[in-house]
């Protein structure tokens, strides 16, 4: 039998990135309209004919849209809709067309580009433990010596081969009947050593000259009480510098700032494989490049002759263009989740980005493992699943008499697969997963898109991690995906986004409007055939996030098996819904940060009058510069205790002012923002 796999677990959002390429006539010329500071600048050109101004961008009005003779209109801007979610362009730029015909009736279409200044936010977080003042008649000495602040008694040398008195041989005796003889009262006393002993008494000052007066003393010092010398220094987040990183929400609100910072001190060391049983990958995607166990190091396509590629089972699980396809690769969408590369890549095609997206294991050894068991048409069969699973766990595999045996055996896998068949008809690939299971595999696997509470296979095998979807509600604010399916095998939840476009929550833009809460990675551009990113929503988006989680935990060094692992992630997972467990989010939302004992970071939102929250990156040295529209803002400060992306939030440590800033004001620097 056969099922559909990707449809099902994929709410499509349709968001592929493209790019089209306009020439004006000379009929009426392109423009640059520049606003500057301020709010509105005129657009006049001499024309006879008709004009229609169309494709505004959301931050930008122009009135009128259209008429008669010369063009006169006021062009408009809203800075506060097209600053982007970092707050890090000195400048916005955005453009609109003009649709002419002039009196010869000759046509065309020209371009129009606006540039509007923003408005400069700096400052500075810290934790007040450093003053910071400005002067230029300063000069630095060198320390002097402190007497410390307490102490708890002395601490007594002898000398070696010094006197020691009759009434005793031990130091300690020596030391106590000196301030005894003094009339110091002494309290414990205890030696450190055959010469030392520490002495607990109330007058320090005159035990300590009691004691130096003895010529058989080597030294006597206070017992000084010291502190830690960490003094609670803020951890500011680390923020992929990807082009499309700021989409990339569900990074944020499972603690992924603080997952990256914690990155960076080398402790994630022992090599992972994840599995992905899926519709194959684009091995010649180059944000994948350096993730992939590729063609002859263990990928495998277990699909027939019919697959969309034509050429049976073999070590190739490309995810092929067949005729007519349109849509994007799920298969390369999650993995992507997983493995994509930070920072630069190789991309070289016209319009692709040299950045891309970032994945969550991105800095560690981290590896996916294509397993192709989904076709070109978004079909799986419930025996090829089988054969994946079994292959990918290392179990050996037979496919049109040749055997394949997997030289990297998975410790984590996903399938973003399934169906609503009957528990009877997913015997086979419960019995797959259970044999994973028994071989040390953790198995995680999409709960459903179905809206209904109807269980979905293979994600309510008993031996399989069944992954619920969240999406936004607000800021930071998680809630249960309507599309997810609710039943009793569901044990974590994870952000798979929204199923509706208008749903935008996440705050950052793409392409000057408001991004909706999809999930974003990489993808393929089949009609072009060429790399691209897509957002998608689904649960299929939400089980590799999961998976890349499980994975951590082990390349880190906090869990070491499947067991562990998935009690690892049930313990530290936020409880959402009714207390414990249910149906819609199992045990809770993945905490990334709190599974890995990563640091809570520290780190800066700026809230406009539309409660929209831009987050600008914070410095090593708490430094931080945000690019803003004119309008009042609230300035937070503050740690993410509960690593749901939300710096300050109320309980939380914060500090909170409010700044103007417009043409009067253009640039401010706030005193520091202490958080405690």
């Amino acid at each position: 039998m056969s099922f559909r796999a990707s449809a099902p677990l994929l709410i499509a959002a349709a968001l592929l990135l493209a790019g089209c390429d306009r020439s004006s006539s000379p009929g009426f010329p392109n423009q640059t309209v520049t606003v500057g500071q301020g709010t509105s600048a005129p657009l006049t050109a001499n024309f006879t004919g008709s004009w229609q101004i169309t494709n505004v961008p959301a931050w930008i009005t122009v009135t009128p849209l259209s008429g008669q003779g010369p063009v006169n209109v006021t062009v408009s801007v809203d800075r506060r809709a097209g600053t982007p979610l970092t707050a890090d362009q000195p400048e916005l730029s955005g453009s609109f067309e003009v649709t002419w015909q002039d009196v010869l009736r000759r046509s065309g279409t020209s371009t129009v580009q606006v540039r509007a200044a923003q408005f400069e936010l700096t400052g500075r977080i810290t934790d007040g433990q450093t003053a910071s003042v400005q002067g230029a008649d300063v000069a630095v000495q060198a320390l002097r010596a402190q007497e410390p602040a307490e102490t708890r008694g002395v601490i007594v040398k002898y000398r070696a081969g010094g006197a020691v008195t009759a009434q005793s041989a031990r130091p300690e005796a020596q030391a106590a009947a000196t301030l005894r003889a003094q009339g110091v009262n002494v309290g414990s006393v205890r030696a450190l050593d055959a010469r030392t002993s520490v002495l607990r008494v109330r007058d320090v000052r005159a035990a300590l000259a009691a004691l130096k007066a003895d010529p058989a003393v080597e030294y006597a010092v206070p017992n000084a009480v010291l502190h830690p010398q960490q003094t609670g220094p803020l951890v500011f987040p680390v923020s992929p510098t990807d082009q499309y990183a700021p989409l990339q929400w569900p990074f944020r609100v499972t603690g992924y700032q603080a997952v990256w910072k914690d990155m960076q001190a080398g402790a994630y060391t022992r090599p992972v494989t994840v599995a992905v049983l899926d519709s194959g990958v684009r091995f010649d995607h180059p944000d994948l490049a350096g993730g992939l166990w590729g063609p002859g190091e263990g990928a495998l396509d277990v699909l027939a002759g019919n697959n969309g590629d034509g050429d049976g089972p073999d070590t190739d699980p490309t995810d092929p263009l067949v005729p007519g396809r349109v849509g994007g690769s799920h298969g390369t969408h999650v993995t992507g989740l997983i493995v994509a590369r930070w920072g630069e890549n190789q991309g070289s095609c016209e319009g692709c980005s040299t950045t891309g997206v970032v994945g969550a294991s991105a800095g560690a050894p981290v590896k996916v493992l294509p397993v192709r068991v989904i076709d070109a048409y978004g079909d799986a069969e419930v025996a090829d699943v089988v054969t994946g699973v079994r292959y990918a766990a290392g179990l050996p595999v037979t496919l049109d008499g040749v055997t394949y045996t997997n030289p990297h055996p998975a410790q984590v896998m996903n399938l973003s697969l399934g169906g609503g068949i009957s528990a009877q008809d997913a015997r086979p690939m419960c019995d797959a997963i259970a044999e994973a299971r028994a071989a040390g595999t953790l198995v995680v696997v999409a709960g459903g898109n179905g809206y209904s509470t109807v269980p979905y296979y293979p994600a309510a095998c008993t031996d399989a991690v069944a992954v619920g979807s969240v999406t936004l509600s607000g800021p930071g604010t998680l809630t249960h995906a309507k599309y997810s399916n609710r039943y009793a095998q569901i044990v974590l939840s994870a952000p798979g986004g929204s199923d509706s476009v208008t749903d935008a929550f996440n705050g950052a833009l793409l392409n000057g409007a408001r991004f909706p809460d999809s999930v974003f990675s990489t993808s393929w551009n089949y009609t072009k055939d060429q790399p691209s990113y897509e957002g998608m929503s689904g649960t299929s988006q939400a089980s590799p996030q999961v998976a890349a989680l499980a994975a951590l935990l082990l390349s880190k060094g906090v869990t070491t098996n499947a067991t562990d692992t998935l009690e690892r992630l049930i313990a530290t997972s936020r409880d959402l819904g009714p207390a414990g467990r249910d149906e819609s989010y199992g045990f809770g939302v993945i905490n990334a940060a709190a599974a890995l004992n990563a640091p809570a970071v520290t780190g800066l939102r700026v809230v406009d009058d539309a409660a929209r929250n831009l987050l600008p990156r914070v410095q090593g040295t708490g430094e931080f510069r945000a690019w803003l529209g004119d309008g009042t803002y609230r300035v937070i400060a503050g740690t993410d205790v509960d690593a749901n992306g939300v710096f300050g939030e109320v309980g939380e440590p914060r500090a909170e002012t409010a700044v103007t800033l417009g043409a009067s004001q253009p640039s401010v620097r706030l005193p520091d923002l202490v958080v405690r």
